[in-house]
């Protein structure tokens, strides 16, 4: 089953956080990563620029409107996602727990519905 992990947390500001903090979730994250992968459960893993890089697009009654900034302000916001195939939601979960960014980030597990492969949508993809 495909599940995935939503990172969310409050980005600190510019030199907030001590370099060598920096170099220590990265080594943890290098680290995570690589037990994931050695698990063979790893599908994909990504981490995102901060919220002041974002670039909203909607579409309401034919009106398309492109804007700087996130949909929502709020203090935490999307940081990552990493993309799990599992045999179900408490395996996702023993990973979950095993994060690095639980220190200070909440991390949503939610299971995924449909994956897109090759250009095809296929739900049954996720559940095997």
């Amino acid at each position: 089953m495909h599940y995935a992990l939503l990172l969310n947390n409050a980005e600190p500001a510019e030199g907030e956080v001590p370099e060598e903090a920096v170099l220590q979730m990265q080594q943890a994250m290098a680290d995570y990563t690589a037990a994931l992968q050695a698990a063979g459960v790893l599908i994909g893993a990504e981490i995102l620029e901060p919220q002041a890089q974002t670039v909203t697009v909607t579409r309401r009654d034919g009106d398309l409107r492109i804007e700087d900034g996130p949909f929502a302000d709020t203090r935490e916001a999307l940081a990552g996602v990493f993309l799990l195939d599992v045999p179900d939601r408490d395996a996702a979960l023993a990973w979950a727990e095993k994060h690095p960014a639980t220190q200070y980030a909440v991390i949503e597990v939610r299971k995924v519905a449909a994956a897109c492969d090759e250009g095809v949508w296929n739900a049954a993809a996720c559940t095997d």
